[in-house]
């Protein structure tokens, strides 16, 4: 079971766009076999918030869609603790609504579909897929695109 936390700090996503990305990544957790409790969060930003975040944690002064920060993802000499009991914490999910706007009008598909496949590209982070190499890439972008298909949010 997949519970997700919610915050819009551009108080302007809609209800149906919330309720859309809770749909989506429930499709997308089963997909990836995720059946034990998980927690995950979404936030939603504006570009300048996004730029900020961009700037501080990858030294990137730029706006981009979508950051993930996964509590999974372990770094040098850092060792993994599992408290029993507990629900699995995959970390956060930020997507700028305005580059998912932005995007989505580039691209010629809908805000709706942009915004899932954010959603779906930042969880795929938080589970530890990447993109950094070809291989991996087609690892990751198969899956998006699988998961996107089978929810009905595919390419047209």
């Amino acid at each position: 079971m997949l519970t997700i936390d919610f915050t819009d700090e551009t108080n302007q996503v809609k209800a149906t766009h919330i309720e859309l990305v809770e749909q989506l990544l429930q499709h997308a957790a089963t997909s990836e076999g995720i059946t034990e409790e998980t927690e995950v969060s979404v936030t939603f930003v504006t570009n300048d918030t996004i730029q900020d975040i961009n700037r501080e944690y990858r030294d990137k002064d730029q706006p981009t869609d979508v950051i993930s920060f996964a509590l999974e993802e372990l770094g040098e000499g850092e060792m993994e603790v599992v408290f029993e009991g507990m629900p699995r914490i995959l970390g956060d999910i930020i997507i700028s609504t305005d580059r998912a706007q932005e995007q989505a009008e580039e691209y010629g598909h809908s805000f709706e579909r942009e915004l899932g496949f954010l959603a779906v590209h930042g969880f795929l982070h938080l589970l530890g897929y990447d993109h950094m190499d070809p291989a991996d890439e087609q690892v990751m972008f198969g899956k998006q695109d699988a998961i996107l298909q089978s929810f009905g949010l595919g390419r047209d």
